[in-house]
């Protein structure tokens, strides 16, 4: 057979270009070997690193700084950033990067520069808690939804070990075991969606699915016509009152907005890495904390099981409290940003009285 039309055969056969597998062919008839070509991996973003816990962990650092009634800069931020044990590590560049990507703005106000939040996310975020203050005085249940993630890999960083066993031939002479087996990586991945109130989560609401792609974001999956099907369920819409889902430009119309309005109920909004707010995230906290003590075989299925498990383990009690704290949250966010008007007019009065002052002496010598 002619080597152009094996090549085409192949080609048609597994996906790969004509030109590859000729050259793949023409190799072997020459030399009776195949060249294994080397895999690049893709390198990994910092920002992959980082989830939304993390990042949100770094926009209380800056507000920490604030509530000091101090100026964030770029040094005073990467400093606390890097005392954070539970944070990845970072080097201050791409610390800069990260801030920008949370919509920080680097301001230069007067001598010290400081790192800002962009107006419309301030104007949004405070538009946002006004909102959800109105709508508890006006007594409306109020729920809240958002998605996550679980690894078949899943389990907890730290275990205790028998250091007295040193190998399985070891374990079994003494009739013991070598403790926990480890995952081989994170394996498989279940993306969830649910959604609760102070009731607990809403019976039959959990959307729960294995993720087809291989990708570093669990976000690209969970799309308009995959969310739809929660919206759909006839469970869910008579108790919907409420939905927080993830940001979307605010001057459109979207069809679960429509859908939603249809029923009656208002879409509320949360601006993005904002999750403090989100009360389904202490409760995502504890589901995945309950899947991490109790997997042992990294299994899709079993990981799915102990997930049941653990959103039913989160009563109405948890939820209670996880909603008081975010109305702590709440308040705190509505408190700093007069604090920061305060902060960056006083350090611009100062840049004033300065220049005045300088002014002034430059006036009087010269009229000498």
């Amino acid at each position: 057979m002619p080597l152009y039309k094996m090549a085409k055969m192949i080609a048609d056969a597994t996906g790969v270009g004509k030109s590859t597998v000729g050259n793949i062919i023409k190799e072997y008839k020459e030399s009776k070997t195949i060249t294994i070509p080397k895999t690049k991996r893709a390198k990994k973003s910092f920002l992959d690193t980082f989830d939304d816990f993390d990042k949100n962990a770094v926009r209380g650092h800056v507000h920490k700084i604030w509530f000091a009634r101090q100026i964030p800069t770029v040094d005073k931020i990467f400093q606390a950033v890097s005392s954070d044990d539970s944070l990845p590590s970072i080097s201050r560049t791409n610390l800069f990067r990260l801030l920008k990507s949370l919509n920080f703005r680097y301001t230069k106000r007067s001598r010290n520069s400081a790192l800002t939040e962009k107006n419309e996310i301030v104007e949004w975020r405070r538009r946002y808690i006004r909102d959800i203050e109105r709508y508890r005085e006006e007594g409306r249940h109020i729920y809240y939804l958002d998605e996550t993630w679980v690894n078949a890999g899943e389990c907890t960083s730290k275990t205790w070990v028998d250091t007295t066993i040193k190998s399985h031939h070891d374990a079994f002479q003494k009739e013991l075991t070598t403790g926990s087996v480890n995952p081989s990586g994170k394996g498989k991945r279940l993306i969830v969606l649910d959604i609760g109130s102070e009731d607990g989560f809403v019976p039959d609401a959990l959307l729960c699915f294995e993720s087809k792609k291989n990708s570093s974001d669990y976000h690209d999956e969970m799309n308009g016509d995959t969310f739809r099907v929660v919206i759909d369920r006839p469970m869910v819409i008579p108790e919907l009152l409420l939905m927080v889902k993830r940001i979307k430009p605010q001057h459109q119309r979207y069809v679960i907005d429509e859908l939603a309005k249809s029923y009656n109920h208002t879409v509320l909004r949360l601006l993005p890495y904002h999750c403090e707010l989100n009360p389904i995230e202490l409760a995502w906290s504890s589901v995945k904390n309950h899947v991490r003590m109790n997997n042992t075989t990294y299994k899709l299925p079993d990981v799915k099981e102990l997930l049941i498990q653990g959103v039913n383990r989160v009563d109405s009690t948890m939820w209670t409290n996880f909603i008081r704290h975010t109305k702590t949250e709440e308040k705190k966010f509505y408190e700093i940003d007069p604090i920061i008007d305060e902060v960056l007019s006083a350090e611009m009065s100062n840049l004033q009285l300065t220049i005045t002052g300088d002014t002034t002496s430059d006036s009087e010598s010269d009229s000498d």
